[in-house]
């Protein structure tokens, strides 16, 4: 079952097909077994001991173990492994196939979740683009956009009102995203929406003007984790635990 579910999404993401410093696909192999699927956005050892508890054998993950840097295996990656292992559970991590995907991605399921409009893929990185432009159906002021932002995200939003009072389109990107910032003014944007501020990204919004929207690094990137764990559930037929560990950010 095992190797069934990952050639599924290996081939459903493009994991191979898009450039990543994430090791996409497979992390860490069980037995093969695989009765309850565990989706979270971090792989954490608080997150693989929750799943030990729920009994869960294939967990994935947004933010897996394994980037362009070897680590040793030992402190908290040893911790962590070792949990996997006593526990029969396979890692399976999904960064940049899981952002830009255009019917379970972090960017599209937000867009849609707000009812608004993809119009095109948007932001270039190392070649793909991975987030997406949209548009409003029906003009809203900055304060309208936010407020239906903090209720669909269920959190408080920071935001560096820099730019129109009235919006009509824009971009969202997922995470950590400022680093396309002048791609959206490029475009003359009325909106980007992203996951977490940086001081170094402020004047270049403002001098830009440009409105940014920062609805949390976490809780942009549950989305697409939680999409995909409905989809598997129902394909495979196997029951989903969603396992919540918000960091703040």
């Amino acid at each position: 079952m095992l190797k069934e579910i990952c050639d599924f999404l290996d081939d459903y993401l493009r994991i191979k097909d898009i450039p990543d410093d994430s090791l996409n696909g497979l992390q860490v192999e069980n037995s093969g077994r695989v009765s309850i699927i565990g989706v979270a956005v971090d792989a954490s050892l608080q997150t693989f001991l929750e799943a030990k508890r729920r009994g869960v054998n294939l967990l994935i993950v947004h933010h897996g173990l394994f980037w362009k840097e070897l680590k040793p295996l030992k402190g908290n990656l040893y911790r962590r492994i070792k949990v996997l292992v006593e526990g029969d559970i396979a890692l399976y991590a999904a960064h940049l196939p899981l952002d830009k995907h255009p019917e379970v991605g972090n960017n599209a399921v937000g867009i849609k979740s707000l009812g608004w409009v993809m119009e095109g893929e948007f932001g270039e990185y190392r070649g793909v683009k991975i987030g997406y432009k949209f548009s409003l159906p029906e003009p809203k002021s900055i304060g309208e956009v936010k407020k239906l932002i903090e209720k669909n995200f269920g959190r408080r939003v920071v935001a560096w009102e820099f730019g129109k009072g009235t919006i009509k389109k824009g971009a969202f990107v997922s995470g950590s995203a400022l680093s396309l910032l002048p791609e959206v003014i490029e475009e003359k944007l009325d909106i980007f929406i992203t996951g977490e501020p940086s001081h170094s990204w402020f004047w270049e919004a403002k001098e830009g003007k440009i409105n940014v929207v920062f609805a949390g690094h976490y809780y942009t990137e549950t989305l697409g984790i939680k999409a995909l764990g409905n989809l598997l559930s129902q394909k495979f037929s196997l029951p989903l635990e969603i396992i919540e560990l918000p960091t703040g950010y």
